[in-house]
């Protein structure tokens, strides 16, 4: 299962999604790129669909 945070960076708000608490490089981002997923959800899943094996 899959750990979700919240961080900081120079001030800024940081989603940090990691595969398990020794992940040595989780996946992060903020407020703007976060929208971004949002925006594009759908494609996101189309993807992960086409290209999951």
């Amino acid at each position: 299962m899959s750990i979700v945070e919240e961080s900081e960076f120079k001030g800024n708000p940081m989603i940090v999604l990691k595969n398990d608490e020794d992940d040595q490089y989780p996946f992060q981002f903020g407020v703007k790129k976060a929208k971004l997923v949002i925006e594009n959800i759908e494609e996101i899943k189309k993807f992960v669909e086409k290209h999951e094996k």
